[in-house]
């Protein structure tokens, strides 16, 4: 057994039961190949609570500052997590995102770049990395929804993990040497796809994201 199973065996269900968490659409995650999951951004806890929801194990980025303490670097690595520099656009972090799809695992990124708590996440803007991600990695994207009081999960709050079906690479409709504009719209039609779990709508953004399946 990894050291991964054994800690999310041992730790999934104290974090099911401390934040009181309900999943569904768990039978939505493809058993193989790398895609990038996307979620709304509530709270600090987000990571922990869609690693314990998940059947397959999460990579997903965390601030440099982390990995100074060896031991703790270590520890968080062997649970998915990677050194991302978040005081500029860190290109080896992309890469190693990227690479980690192509390898067949599932990389987290929050399309809203920051925490918005206490904010409907239709209201945010999102960046593009989800789209850049996808788009260089050939891959699909598993919108999830975390449905919470108040935008904000929180330990011993009534939270759930929506997870939605998958969106195809195809669906995309990346456009041969395309660039910047076709990642942004690539993430809004993930970040939409996320927020309709919820019962929410991107506006305009959303709009401009349905045109590309059609």
């Amino acid at each position: 057994m990894s050291f991964y199973s054994g800690a999310k065996r041992l730790l999934s269900p104290l974090c099911k039961l401390l934040f009181r968490i309900k999943v569904t659409g768990l039978e939505n995650v493809p058993k193989e190949g790398g895609y990038v999951v996307c979620a709304n951004h509530t709270s600090m806890l987000d990571v922990v609570a869609l690693a314990a929801s998940f059947n397959r194990l999460l990579r997903y980025m965390a601030k440099k500052e982390l990995f100074k303490f060896k031991p703790f670097g270590a520890l968080i690595r062997k649970i998915g997590a990677f050194p991302v520099d978040r005081g500029g656009a860190d290109v080896g972090a992309i890469k190693t995102a990227i690479s980690l799809v192509g390898q067949g695992e599932l990389v987290n990124i929050f399309p809203q770049g920051t925490r918005y708590v206490r904010r409907d996440p239709s209201t945010t803007s999102v960046k593009s990395g989800a789209g850049m991600i996808a788009s260089h990695a050939k891959c699909g994207a598993i919108p999830v929804f975390i449905k919470t009081k108040n935008n904000h999960l929180h330990i011993f709050g009534k939270n759930e993990i929506i997870i939605g079906k998958p969106i195809a690479y195809e669906e995309f409709g990346f456009v041969e040497g395309g660039g910047k504009r076709d990642w942004d719209r690539a993430t809004r039609m993930i970040f939409s796809r996320a927020l309709a779990l919820g019962g929410l709508e991107y506006p305009i953004e959303a709009e401009e994201a349905k045109k590309v399946t059609k």
